[in-house]
């Protein structure tokens, strides 16, 4: 964006400076008021063609070839630079920033994800999916316009820093992934983020093997701490024992649309006292409830039945398209 600015208002500058100068010049040498100057000025610049406004002076005269030469040349090069932006497209990638910054600053209860590491990207992929909103904080520029191309919000910095994290919304956000390479760095996340915002959600990426490290994670801020080679370990020992689970996993998690997915729905006060067949019956169409967790416990009580008591509060995991979802989550609410 200062590039593109700079690009812009130097040319307007220089045309401004040469007016000024043109004004100053006639009121200094021909002795003449502003407006008249001015009209000379703007006359002589845009080549106009009528007659002089009073008799010029042969220091006027000089003077008016001067500003005609160097008119000439701030005004080719006013055309060539506004040429040479639109055809890079800098206008067109300006205004979209610009929208995409709107955006940014009218965004409540989205999620911040930090790096453009593998962990980081599969997270915005599946933000994405599920029309979550998102920002993603990069370090370098060319990354920012690369992400912008896949149509998401992207801010350039440090990510460890509280510029950064404020320009993504932190103090709004709902949650914060912290998926820098390196565990120092997710650590400094944590502990800005958490200073900006005492109630975000703050998940960080373990990248080393250190057995301590999840440890300093948690102490510095991060709820959950996630370690990569050890769900990777997990996942290769689910391929080979159950195959068919994982392919269906698969099937909701890389599917190029969103399918089934699993969610976490909230009972409200339209919920309270009513049984779990109110919502949904055994054989009625919609999301399947596979596991429910009363408020303060840490124990889910799978496949819940259909005559269960809702209480306000409780969580619902459900199964289901996002449509089915999202009627799901009304009907509770």
């Amino acid at each position: 964006m200062k590039k593109i600015r700079s690009e812009i208002l130097t040319p307007l500058a220089a045309l401004l400076a040469l007016c000024a100068a043109g004004v100053i010049g006639y009121s200094l040498i021909e002795g003449w008021g502003v407006l008249d100057s001015l009209y000379m000025t703007v006359i002589t610049l845009g080549t106009i063609g009528y007659g002089e406004t009073h008799p010029l002076s042969d220091a006027g005269r000089v003077f008016t070839i001067c500003l005609i030469l160097g008119g000439i040349g701030v005004m080719t090069y006013i055309f060539t630079s506004i040429t040479e932006l639109l055809l890079k497209g800098g206008l067109k990638e300006a205004f979209r920033r610009l929208k995409m910054q709107d955006k940014i600053e009218h965004m409540d209860g989205h999620f911040v994800v930090c790096g453009a590491s593998r962990p980081g990207l599969s997270v915005c992929e599946e933000l994405s999916k599920t029309s979550r909103p998102f920002v993603l904080i990069v370090l370098a520029e060319s990354e920012v316009k690369k992400f912008m191309a896949h149509g998401w919000c992207c801010v350039q910095g440090d990510a460890a820093s509280c510029s950064a994290l404020e320009a993504a919304g932190i103090k709004k956000a709902r949650g914060i992934f912290c998926a820098l390479p390196g565990d120092k760095d997710n650590g400094f996340v944590a502990i800005t983020a958490r200073g900006l915002n005492p109630g975000v959600k703050i998940v960080a990426v373990q990248n080393e093997h250190d057995e301590e490290m999840k440890d300093k994670l948690i102490r510095a801020g991060a709820d959950i701490v996630i370690n990569p080679s050890h769900i990777g370990g997990l996942r290769m020992a689910s391929e080979m024992l159950r195959p068919a689970t994982v392919q269906f996993l698969d099937s909701m998690l890389r599917g190029q649309k969103a399918g089934a997915r699993f969610e976490d729905i909230e009972a409200g006060p339209g919920a309270e006292g009513r049984a779990l067949l109110d919502f949904k019956g055994a054989d009625a169409k919609g999301a399947l409830v596979v596991a429910m967790k009363k408020p303060g416990e840490n124990s889910y009580e799978l496949n819940p039945l259909p005559g269960v008591k809702l209480k306000k509060g409780d969580v619902l995991v459900a199964l289901g398209t996002p449509d089915e979802l999202k009627a799901l989550s009304s009907a509770l609410s």
